[in-house]
């Protein structure tokens, strides 16, 4: 089992930054990875970013702006968000990906709004 929680969101102006943070407790690794998605209003959920052993990855909409990292002994990930724009307001929820069944965790989630 995996418990992840989230915090860190808030509301910004356009063009501002906040950093996320995503804490997994519990006694399963995140071995394949630790990951963001998001999700607006009406809207699908969609990927943000990810970080595993091979690297980096981040959707095409926040490359340049966004950074995620991770401190292994806190068991945290982080999502540095820059340049930030109104349509990047969401629920960003947290994933951490397994290598058995469920998978797969997500966290409760923290909500960025960004207003222009």
């Amino acid at each position: 089992q995996v418990r992840l929680v989230e915090s860190g969101g808030g509301s910004v102006q356009a063009g501002g930054s906040l950093r996320l943070s995503c804490t997994a407790s519990g006694d399963t690794s995140c071995s394949r990875g630790m990951s963001w998605y998001r999700q607006a209003p009406g809207k699908e959920r969609e990927y943000v970013s990810g970080i595993d052993q091979a690297g980096r990855y981040y959707a095409e909409s926040v490359k340049g702006r966004f950074t995620i990292s991770q401190d292994n002994s806190k068991r945290t990930v982080y999502l540095q968000m820059s340049s930030l724009k109104p349509e990047d307001t969401a629920m960003y929820y947290c994933r951490c990906l397994v290598s058995g069944p469920p998978y797969k965790y997500e966290g409760q989630g923290t909500q960025v709004t960004v207003s222009s």
